[in-house]
């Protein structure tokens, strides 16, 4: 199997992603249509203002399934200080989302990313080794009773993308929340089950566990550990979304990444891939 191509990554623009974030604050919201593969409900929406349009998605806190480990309206939350987390890395692999009313009440709204159909970051292998530009995940049932071996592609991109997700404690990084854009580009959504008190990393991206971190990762999150400190910008937005206890255990997750300098293993006390995977 072929190492995935490698595409110079291009970052949004912090004049782009204001912009973006203004006009899904600003604009006119239209439900075009419904996602009905989701669990709750997200709804495709166009957002207008002064001239501008754009694709996005709305996800109304009302539509929200409970779930027994997370307070009941609090989803929407979670996907608006994800991505506040990821501008503070200077990654960008959050596509711009904000905390708004909408036509069903208030609720998440996140530009619309049209993901590459051409880009391969998962592969079910036969052979016992990876390969070259990729990281085993783990075996995986196939057909017939039969086991392949489950891996992803070994990016800088993906690689940032591992570190944010134990940063968030995100619990549900499927293969289907990878969304590779156009011009190399990579981006994360769905991350409403993030930001739990307890361990509850869940992904697909274990290909790195153990390693090292990277000295780009080594120096975001000594920057991270700085832009959370009690009372600055960050930590104040963060506070209007995420429980004190939650905010305070995230700061504690930054400081163990940082202590370690390891790309974080599985726990062993929680299922450590989530299902369905894809």
């Amino acid at each position: 199997m072929p190492a995935p191509e490698r595409i110079p990554s291009r970052r949004m623009s912090s004049h782009q992603a204001l912009a973006a974030v203004d006009l899904l604050a600003r604009g006119e919201l239209t439900v075009r249509g419904q996602v009905r593969e989701a669990s709750n409900a997200v709804l495709f929406c166009s957002v207008a203002y002064g001239g501008e349009e754009a694709a996005c998605v709305y996800k109304p806190v009302a539509g929200e399934r409970p779930l027994w480990d997370f307070p009941d309206g609090t989803l929407a939350q979670r996907e608006v200080a994800a991505y506040e987390l990821s501008e503070a890395t200077g990654w960008g692999l959050v596509p711009p989302t904000v905390l708004r009313d909408g036509p069903y009440g208030e609720g998440m709204v996140q530009l619309w990313i049209e993901a590459d159909p051409e880009a391969t970051l998962l592969a079910l292998v036969e052979d016992e080794e990876p390969g070259e530009g990729w990281k085993a995940v783990g075996p995986a049932q196939v057909a017939e009773g039969r086991t392949a071996l489950l891996v992803h592609a070994d990016t800088p991109e993906l690689r940032r993308l591992a570190v944010l997700d134990a940063v968030i404690n995100n619990g549900d990084r499927k293969g289907g929340h990878l969304l590779p854009a156009p011009g190399g580009r990579l981006y994360g959504i769905d991350h409403g089950v993030s930001f739990h008190v307890d361990d509850k990393l869940r992904t697909l991206l274990w290909g790195w566990a153990g390693e090292e971190l990277t000295e780009e990762a080594a120096a975001v999150l000594e920057t991270l550990d700085a832009r959370l400190a009690p009372g600055t910008p960050l930590a104040e937005r963060l506070a209007g979304l995420l429980t004190p206890a939650e905010v305070d255990a995230l700061r504690g997750r930054v400081a163990v990444l940082r202590g370690t300098g390891r790309h974080p293993v599985p726990s062993g006390q929680w299922p450590a891939i989530p299902w369905p995977p894809v």
